[in-house]
């Protein structure tokens, strides 16, 4: 007690929980504007909490910059998994094809893949920023090559045709190509697969 003011401590877990929401605010903005535009403040308002909070959990941006990848791709791995679950009749990596190359997740980049969004910006990013990129990177081919039963080569192209295909599909201001180039990227992603 000080000058009659009682101080209580946080509850056992708490830094971990608000550092939890910083992470998943900037894998948010990140996956909907991209690394540059978006300002520790902006990122610290979207969990709910003040600038000056941002040092009592991470170093530097950098070091959020690869926390957010990090969750951002597993958030991701855990809806592609969730939709090659519920697919009853047909193969498990094209309920994947289908959901990650539909206009739903093309619409939803704040909720949608990372890959897509970040990619250009982290070839100019820091070696500890790509280090974790390439890792979940590894990561996405790995999930991808496995529910597709192929090897890794094939993995990587197919989980490559699908983010290229996403990239160009959210770019375009037309939505007539915009849905041409979802469906082509679908069957061409298929055509990838088939034995």
């Amino acid at each position: 007690m000080s000058d009659g003011v009682i101080v209580m401590p946080y509850p056992e877990g708490h830094k971990l929980k608000v550092r939890g929401k910083i992470i998943e605010s900037a894998a948010q903005a990140f996956r909907k504007n991209g690394i540059r535009d978006i300002s520790v403040p902006f990122i610290m308002k979207g969990a709910g909490l003040t600038h000056g909070g941002f040092y009592a959990h991470f170093d530097n941006k950098e070091q959020l910059v690869a926390e957010a990848c990090r969750y951002a791709i597993s958030d991701t791995i855990a809806l592609l998994q969730e939709a090659a679950d519920q697919e009853k009749q047909g193969t498990k990596i094209n309920a994947v094809i289908d959901y990650y190359l539909s206009q739903y997740h093309r619409d939803k980049t704040e909720m949608g893949c990372i890959l897509p969004t970040l990619t250009g910006e982290i070839a100019r990013s820091s070696a500890e920023v790509r280090q974790v990129f390439t890792d979940e990177l590894e990561r996405m081919i790995d999930f991808i090559s496995d529910l597709a039963e192929v090897d890794k080569s094939t993995g990587s192209a197919l989980l490559s045709n699908m983010v290229g295909t996403l990239m160009l599909a959210r770019s375009v201001n037309n939505s007539k190509l915009s849905d041409s180039l979802l469906t082509a990227g679908k069957k061409h992603a298929k055509d990838l697969i088939k034995t």
